[in-house]
């Protein structure tokens, strides 16, 4: 229940934030954002109808796609924020505060996407696109981004053609600081990367790693395999996740234990538990005991 009442309150504060970026900034001056949102804007200004109203009509279709393509439990949260966001967009009078186009695009994509992001984080969604870009990738294997990219291209395409091509650009900065500020508000604002790390001296690179660094890691074992010296015997893989600001430094670590070492670096969007070194602090540091040799 109460990881239930978190998400309905954060879904809450980003349909607040998410019309906060419409009515304050992108509907009072013409300006488009990508997907469903762009399309009811853009019907809102050219049949100069409340946008509320197209905000729940066009939303409808990719609503039935996400009966069929989503659970039962996000296609009720997202529905109902749809209709929550439209009804807030209907009766809610805030101002514009400004008419610097540069600034209008980059904080209504801002708080748009801070809404949207927020949103999806805790399981709604307020754009349909998301949906139609999910629901196509299920059935014919193309990537949501790629879905996405072309559901906007045209949409901006129409847009310089209906209105005009500075509008048009405009939106379409709106969209990308939108699509970046969602990134960001799923993925989280601290950068972290995963290591895979091989190598013949495992132990000393462990210790290192837990001293120097201030890491927590994982080893697990290697039944073997086939590499530039021919196949390997069995050894353990040491995993680990730090953040990006160590990763220079963690590196020479490596290299003046082991120039061989064969490591992968992957991204992480998330990391919950365990004990990692926070950015510019040592608190990890602290709550690790080192390994003595």
């Amino acid at each position: 229940m109460k990881r239930l009442l978190s998400e309905i309150f954060q879904i809450a504060i980003g349909i607040l934030l998410a019309s906060i970026g419409l009515k304050m900034f992108l509907l009072p001056n013409g300006f488009l954002d990508g997907g469903v949102t762009g399309i009811s804007i853009l019907l809102s200004k050219l049949l100069n109808i409340e946008i509320s109203y197209f905000l729940i009509l066009v939303n409808i279709p990719f609503l039935i796609l996400a009966w069929f393509s989503l659970t039962k439990k996000i296609f009720i949260k997202s529905v109902l924020a749809i209709l929550t966001l439209a009804v807030i967009i209907h009766f809610e009078n805030f101002n514009a505060i400004t008419e610097d186009k540069l600034l209008i695009a980059i904080f209504g994509g801002l708080f748009l996407g801070a809404g949207i992001g927020l949103s999806i984080k805790n399981g709604a969604v307020l754009d349909g696109a998301e949906i139609l870009g999910i629901f196509i990738n299920e059935h014919l294997g193309i990537s949501i981004g790629k879905v996405i990219l072309l559901f906007n291209t045209i949409l901006f395409i129409v847009t310089a053609i209906l209105l005009s091509i500075e509008i048009a650009m405009y939106s379409i900065l709106a969209f990308i600081v939108t699509g970046k500020i969602i990134d960001l508000m799923i993925e989280g604002f601290e950068d972290y990367v995963g290591l895979m790390i091989v190598s013949d001296k495992e132990n000393e690179i462990n210790k290192e790693l837990i001293n120097v660094i201030g890491v927590g890691t994982t080893l697990y074992k290697g039944n073997g395999g086939y590499g530039k010296r021919g196949e390997q015997a069995e050894k353990e893989i040491i995993h680990t996740v730090i953040n990006r600001i160590d990763i220079r430094r963690t590196y020479n670590l490596i290299d003046s234990i082991d120039k061989n070492a064969f490591i992968i670096e992957f991204d992480v969007n998330n990391i919950k538990g365990g004990v990692y070194t926070k950015f510019l602090s040592k608190k990890g540091l602290k709550k690790l005991t080192p390994i003595k040799n």
